[in-house]
């Protein structure tokens, strides 16, 4: 079983940043992606970026140029640096990650963040 151990969301001024950090472990088959989602209230999850254990990459065009999602795959720990932040996303960011074992792919969710963007 996996475990995602989040931190960093708070509330800070529009056009200021944040760094969220979501740290995995409790599986050695953990973990093939992670990354980042978020929900704003009377929204949908949406995805904000993942990445892959080979460092690969996918944003949502809405926070592409302000975010940046790297990893540190020793410590199985991803890092979410926002910058310029908007009230727009202003949410509740879940980290994600995916287990791959004897082919089975298991989804993981860790408790969720607020990070909120004041106008």
């Amino acid at each position: 079983q996996v475990q995602l151990v989040e931190s960093g969301g708070g509330l800070v001024q529009a056009g200021g940043s944040l760094r969220l950090s979501c740290a995995a472990s409790g599986s050695i088959f953990c973990c093939s992606t992670m990354g980042w989602y978020r929900q704003a209230p009377g929204k949908e999850r949406e995805l904000v970026a993942t990445i892959t254990s080979g460092g690969g990459t996918n944003y949502a065009d809405s926070v592409k140029d302000r975010f940046t999602l790297s990893r540190d795959n020793a410590k199985n720990t991803v890092y979410l640096q926002m910058n310029s932040l908007k009230p727009e996303d202003t949410a509740v960011y879940y980290c994600y990650a995916t287990s791959l074992m004897f082919g089975i792919i298991t989804d993981y969710w860790g408790q969720g963040t607020q990070v909120t963007a004041s106008s």
